[in-house]
């Protein structure tokens, strides 16, 4: 069987740009665990080309981790990973190690909303929680209440195609409808 018709490995993601481009992150079969494809990051990653050196990040319902390591191979100059599954935990560690990148990242086991001390402020936020579980609300609602998000902060968001943005002091930057999900750079007003 020639290399092009090789089925993909369903647990692996790609990095597509910067550093550390082609690199392969392995992560575990978790049910809602679901990798931004490669299309999607491209665009969200040129909509944000212009603020990723130096950013502080957050990649909050990290899964893969796809999101923080690509922010991290463009340049950003720290991510933090926050997933409450110890699994997932154990894998974005082993990216964290496999990448070199221990001074740059850090993972922290913990619900998206639990009282997490940062201790710096956060310039972007991947905000991108499994699609049934109706967190986005209450995780906005804690986001912006956090004292590590100051006004220039930027946030992804992605939801399911048709989510309506919660009334929130938000102000939609760049929005995308890819298949059925909707992706959404937004600020803070």
């Amino acid at each position: 069987m020639s290399k092009s018709h090789r089925a993909k490995p369903s647990n692996q993601v790609r990095i597509i740009g910067g550093d550390w481009r082609g690199r392969k992150l392995q992560f575990p079969s978790i049910e809602g665990l679901r990798p931004t494809p490669d299309r999607i990051r491209e665009t969200l990653f040129n909509w944000l080309s212009p603020h990723i050196a130096g950013a502080h990040c957050l990649d909050l319902y990290a899964g893969s981790g796809a999101l923080g390591f690509e922010a991290l191979s463009r340049g950003a100059r720290s991510c933090c990973f926050i997933d409450n599954n110890k699994q997932v935990q154990a894998a974005l560690g082993s990216s964290v190690q496999a990448l070199n990148c221990e001074d740059r990242a850090n993972v922290i086991l913990a619900d998206s909303g639990s009282v997490i001390t940062l201790d710096h402020s956060i310039d972007l936020v991947f905000l991108d929680p499994p699609f049934a579980s109706h967190l986005l609300h209450s995780t906005l609602d804690w986001l912006l209440a956090s004292p590590s998000i100051h006004p220039d902060t930027l946030i992804y968001i992605e939801a399911p195609k048709g989510h309506e943005l919660p009334a929130r002091n938000l102000s939609i930057i760049k929005e995308k409808v890819a298949g059925e999900v909707i992706s959404r750079l937004v600020g803070i007003r």
